[in-house]
């Protein structure tokens, strides 16, 4: 896929490139289009360790918002998504496809 770096987004970097190319997403436009919700649930289930500041950095970077812009019941918003988020995602700290197989016993932990 050909487009802008995710790290032309204001606020991210070569190392968000690298984290979404693992999920599945390689350029600002096509994580414009997918959104902060569904890119942070596709980092996670890659197996990204959860993490609040940067799921509301990458809310602030789709919107061109300097990352510590997040205050108040905005920020408190963001958190309660987050956490659902997370809580969709994981259970023991890794990601749903880890969790399958897992149960099936082929995955890392056993």
């Amino acid at each position: 896929m050909t487009g802008a770096p995710v790290s032309s987004l204001r606020n991210l970097g070569p190392a968000m490139d690298a984290t979404c190319a693992r999920a599945g997403i390689h350029s600002a436009e096509e994580l414009r289009e997918i959104g902060a919700d569904a890119a942070y649930a596709r980092l996670l289930a890659t197996g990204t360790k959860p993490h609040f500041i940067g799921y509301y950095v990458l809310h602030m970077a789709l919107q061109g918002r300097p990352w510590n812009d997040c205050k108040g019941e905005e920020k408190k918003a963001l958190r309660a998504r987050f956490d659902a988020l997370k809580a969709a995602s994981t259970q023991d700290g890794t990601g749903r496809i880890e969790q399958a197989l897992n149960e099936i016993g082929t995955g890392l932990r056993r």
